[in-house]
């Protein structure tokens, strides 16, 4: 079982310059192991199994890359992370790689640093409430008390929400998902909001989700992804390409069912071949192996397969493509091609 680390509290601001223009691909295969923050724990998303595995749909996305640059899904030290935390571990070089249901913003790509590699869930802040409290609209919660994540999109937008309708609202500060939880169900405040996704996952924990109720309103765009430091290009293409990897896989039929059978040798569709490896030489270009994205891919199929085994409509979380859909099929996911 791989460790866990834990990060305290500390300031973006005053890191050493050297640790963004580092040469991550070859920290991560000196250290043979790739260092992957993660949430500190959001079922269906990241959190430990039973065993202390852990397992989601973003812990997936660090198994790929893993997979990818090193060969072994199972390379990966995880380093859970709050709102507040998880900046200073990426900014100082504690993590790689951060994938952590983390928002993609102006001021987070630019003022920050940082570079998103892509969106791998398209989501909006939503709202939930005890089905007891008798709310059917957000615009109805004047007055309550709001537990809410520091240092995170949604504590602005939160603002900003109540502002405009003229209401008002106490606010609850936590920094965990699991905080926020034992909070809501304490009664210590009337409503949860975060991520629509997340409140689903946390609903699906509850001993009796049937009390709770998602209120209707969507109050923001929260473009989810995995995110590296600025000045390593090389590293972010790694991470860019490998999710883009998984989303052109789905597109393409290629599965965890049948990579073993199209890897063997070149097929007569050329796009599956430059993916898999077997003709051309795109894992040249970027420092891997041939086979990198199909052992990225061999990990857990495709991304409508990591979708829906960790989130999807037959889980308890129970969500639907919707925006997450490939574009094919009427939604935001979509790759550039592998040429």
């Amino acid at each position: 079982m791989k460790k866990t680390v834990f990060l305290g509290a500390l300031t973006v601001a005053g890191l050493s310059a050297a640790a963004a223009s580092a040469a991550t691909l070859d920290d991560v295969k000196a250290r043979g192991t790739l260092n992957c923050g993660v949430t500190t724990g959001l079922v269906g998303f990241a959190a430990p199994d039973a065993n202390g595995e852990w397992e989601g749909f973003d812990v997936a996305i660090c198994r790929a890359v893993a997979a990818a640059v090193l060969g072994d899904a199972n390379a990966v030290e995880f380093v859970p992370t709050t709102g507040q935390t998880r900046f200073t571990a990426l900014a100082s070089g504690e993590i790689d790689l951060l994938a952590r249901n983390t928002t993609w913003t102006f001021s987070r790509d630019v003022d920050l640093k940082f570079e998103f590699v892509g969106v791998n869930y398209y989501d909006g802040q939503g709202f939930m409430v005890p089905k007891a409290l008798g709310v059917t609209s957000a615009k109805d919660l004047d007055g309550a008390t709001v537990c809410i994540q520091t240092g995170t999109t949604t504590e602005l937008n939160l603002a900003d929400f109540f502002r405009s309708n003229n209401i008002s609202y106490e606010p609850v500060p936590i920094e965990t998902n699991a905080e926020a939880q034992q909070q809501y169900l304490a009664g210590a405040c009337d409503v949860y909001t975060t991520d629509a996704s997340g409140l689903a996952a946390t609903r699906a924990t509850f001993e009796t989700p049937g009390d709770h109720v998602l209120l209707p309103e969507i109050i923001s765009k929260e473009p989810l992804g995995p995110l590296v430091r600025h000045g390593d290009n090389e590293w972010g293409d790694i991470a860019r390409w490998t999710l883009n990897a998984l989303i052109t896989a789905e597109e393409l039929g290629v599965t965890s069912a049948n990579i073993g059978e199209l890897s063997a040798a070149p097929t007569n569709n050329p796009e599956i071949n430059r993916l898999l490896g077997t003709e051309g030489e795109l894992g040249a270009m970027i420092g891997l192996e041939a086979d990198a994205f199909a052992n990225a891919i061999g990990v857990a199929g495709n991304y409508g397969e990591i979708f829906e085994e960790n989130i999807g409509e037959s889980t308890p979380i129970g969500l639907a493509r919707g925006l997450n859909a490939l574009w094919t099929e009427g939604g935001l996911i979509y790759s550039p091609p592998f040429r």
